[in-house]
């Protein structure tokens, strides 16, 4: 029987490639978020669960925000915009530079229209002197009374278990949201799907791999235990599908020996998988499409 007796739901927000998701991974112990070094590597809101004493977390792990150029960065945007409001609190992850730019200064106006509590979390303080440190600090307070300033490497998992002791102060009495053991709210096929596109994240260069979705069309388990899946990798443009397929197969090979290992070890099982190329012009910009990916295209 769980003695979880109150809930904390926090929104992570801030601009593309700032450790979102990194921070996410590390707060809630393992991998639910994938990452990647390029920009808009998430594109819908994650949720991570993390059980602590008598407060259970749920921290919703948003795209990054920033100025859109098609449809699915419209939807992404949105996502960030309707996440910061109706929860208990918002980190607002920055990277350690001493101005707030214009993707800050939009999700501080959104947290004042909330009037949300907030807190400043300062990411990838391994790369700065603690003199740039003081300087971000001051530059920040000057344009938002946030609640408290944490610095953190969430790469390093430093100063996280202050970042928690501060978000449990907006925990809220009530029944728990999600059963005990459980660590996100995702359907085991997206998590997969998500896998895939992480791998082309890593190993494309470019605009091929943002261009690309992920359909998992069979997703089934053996009597011995083993998963077999059936994936399509769809891309915008013929010429990105030889990439993607790479020479004699090579570089798709690559990719999902990659994404099985990750599935696996997520599954805790052995897994079969057979991937496809298929290309659908501009999918982005169409609404079906979108919709259709798992991406709500209103």
């Amino acid at each position: 029987m769980s003695d979880i007796k109150k809930t904390a739901m926090i929104t992570i927000a801030g601009r593309p490639n700032v450790g979102k998701s990194t921070l996410t991974n590390a707060l809630v112990g393992e991998k639910i978020a994938i990452v990647s070094p390029k920009p808009q590597t998430t594109r819908t809101r994650i949720c991570g669960v993390v059980n602590q004493g008598d407060t259970q977390f749920v921290l919703l792990d948003t795209p990054g925000f920033h100025r859109a150029r098609t449809r699915l960065g419209d939807y992404m945007v949105k996502v960030v915009r309707e996440s910061v409001a109706d929860v208990d609190g918002v980190c607002l992850l920055v990277e350690p530079i001493a101005k707030a730019g214009a993707p800050e200064l939009a999700l501080i106006d959104r947290v004042k229209e909330e009037h949300l509590p907030a807190v400043l979390v300062i990411n990838k303080i391994d790369t700065v002197e603690k003199a740039q440190l003081l300087e971000v600090m001051a530059a920040y307070s000057a344009v938002h009374a946030f609640d408290a300033i944490i610095p953190v490497s969430a790469q390093r998992k430093e100063g996280l278990d202050v970042l928690m002791a501060q978000l449990a102060q907006y925990a809220q009495p009530g029944p728990q949201l999600f059963p005990d053991g459980m660590t996100t709210d995702q359907p085991e096929r997206q998590v997969v799907a998500e896998i895939v596109r992480e791998k082309l994240l890593r190993n494309l260069d470019k605009e091929v791999p943002h261009g690309t979705a992920i359909e998992v069309t069979k997703f089934s388990e053996r009597d011995s235990g083993v998963i077999d899946l059936d994936v399509t990798i769809y891309c915008e443009k013929a010429s990105h599908k030889g990439i993607i397929i790479g020479k004699n197969g090579a570089m798709l090979k690559k990719i999902a020996s990659h994404a099985r290992e990750d599935i696996e070890r997520f599954m805790g099982a052995k897994v079969y998988m057979e991937t496809w190329v298929k290309v659908k012009e501009n999918w982005r910009d169409n609404v079906n499409y979108i919709r259709s990916f798992g991406y709500d295209g209103q």
